[in-house]
């Protein structure tokens, strides 16, 4: 079962933070609210089950045609629609662990096996690991960039040179729901990556940048045959008419929604700074959150930033990548996470 993140701590004198779920703290973009209220004065009809509007003009912000997108409540929605469609029972599906947690419920539901293969240093993808992994049984490979929770986005080339070493019958899924925060020149461009490569599908959302979780819109890039099953087995009915008048406002927002990104990337990366000269060894953040190595400390360490009044996401199966997922917040929250962690005990992980 998913576990959400914990709302704020209920504290009586002083601010809370919920840090748990990597959302996004500004507010919606301009035009979204006049939009979405003049949308759900129409909530007595049925919203567009194609999805019409919403597609074309996401079709000509990402430069793709129309018949490659199909969308969901959600990119873990898309996701769930997309291995229903490829898999069955016998099939098995590849990916990195610790990752995204949606993956192994994914898979579970299409009866496929599940392969996680462990991450390596750095909280890296192992992808040589991962292609040692691949059987005449794998029908799907999942990447995760950047990896949600731990961090790190995937090399372009590293990716280019895995996709083309595996038979092309196997579906590249590369899970981009961080994209807009990448900053490292050498980050995977999954849009590049699918060109004339018909077996890699690129799962991208509006919930992160964005700023449109509670809405959850999410939507894949894919073969016009592997979209078109994508929709095939999508909930019908499935994207509020609400939903698609915020995202078609938002992406008319485009310059104020990377100002804003802007300023959520030069968070993270004070916020990765700062935790590193506390002494935690934190891996690269190319996401909307920072990874704190915890341990077997690791629920010591989210009880100690709940009492403070900061819901972070703890990660504890007493396995190798027990840690916490420490979403960027408003400015006051960011400095209390460098506070917390300043009262820690000394870190199991150097």
């Amino acid at each position: 079962m998913y576990t959400a993140g914990k709302p704020a701590p209920g504290m009586d004198r002083t601010p809370s933070f919920k840090l748990s779920s990597n959302e996004n703290p500004f507010p919606p973009l301009p035009g979204v609210m006049e939009a979405t209220a003049a949308a759900v004065a129409q909530m007595n009809r049925y919203p567009d089950i194609a999805n019409t509007q919403m597609t074309r003009k996401l079709s000509n912000r990402l430069s793709v045609p129309e018949e490659q997108l199909a969308f969901g409540t959600g990119s873990v929605a898309v996701l769930y629609h997309l291995l229903l469609a490829a898999c069955e029972v016998g099939d098995e599906v590849v990916y990195a662990w610790r990752s995204f947690e949606a993956y192994p419920i994914a898979v579970q539901l299409t009866g496929a096996t599940q392969v996680p293969v462990p991450l390596a240093p750095g909280a890296v993808h192992d992808l040589a690991a991962m292609r040692r992994a691949v059987t005449p049984a794998t029908k799907v490979i999942m990447l995760c960039t950047p990896n949600n929770p731990t961090g790190p986005a995937l090399h372009h080339q590293q990716v280019i040179d895995f996709i083309d070493s595996v038979p092309d019958h196997i579906m590249i899924v590369l899970d981009e729901a961080y994209a807009e925060f990448i900053t490292d020149p050498e980050g995977l461009r999954g849009l590049h990556a699918m060109a004339e490569r018909p077996n890699v599908v690129v799962l991208r959302t509006f919930s992160k940048a964005y700023g449109l979780a509670g809405f959850r819109v999410g939507y894949c890039v894919a073969d016009p045959q592997v979209a078109a099953a994508v929709r095939a087995v999508a909930l019908p009915f499935g994207v509020s008419i609400a939903a698609q008048a915020a995202v078609i406002a938002s992406l008319d927002a485009e310059a104020l929604l990377l100002d804003r990104v802007a300023e959520l990337v030069k968070a993270r990366d004070a916020l990765a700074v700062g935790l590193r000269d506390l002494g935690f060894e934190i891996p690269d953040a190319q996401g909307n959150f920072v990874w704190l190595p915890g341990g077997p400390q690791t629920d010591s360490y989210a009880a100690a930033f709940a009492r403070a009044g900061v819901a972070v996401r703890p990660y504890a199966s007493g396995g190798d990548w027990d840690g916490l997922r420490i979403t960027v917040g408003e400015p006051a929250a960011n400095a209390l996470v460098l506070e917390v962690a300043a009262t820690l005990a000394e870190p199991t992980l150097r």
